[in-house]
């Protein structure tokens, strides 16, 4: 089984991934605004990283605002199409 909290890959896959689709502007609200892309279309991001990602990629990570994240963060499940494309794209197990 996979867990997301020893990978991370599908937060540091591209930056067009942590793009809000049907938030609320309240729960954009929730967002550290440091944390919202600057055209607000999404997660800030370095590089194709979330900010919001911390740890080192297939070791130990952890999602800074797990609680209000992204519709589409909530949406990517362990084991589902696009966590394979985000391990295999990283080179981790799939």
């Amino acid at each position: 089984m996979y867990d997301c909290q020893t990978c991370g890959a599908c937060c540091a896959y591209s930056r067009e991934w942590p793009r809000f689709s049907m938030e609320s502007e309240a729960e954009i609200a929730l967002i550290p605004a440091a944390m919202v892309a600057e055209n607000g279309s999404g997660m800030r991001c370095e590089g194709e990283r979330c900010t919001a990602l911390k740890g080192e990629l297939g070791k130990s990570v952890g999602c800074t605002i797990y609680a209000v994240r992204p519709l589409v963060c909530r949406d990517c499940q362990p084991g589902d199409e696009e966590c394979l494309i985000a391990r295999r794209h990283h080179g981790l197990p799939v």
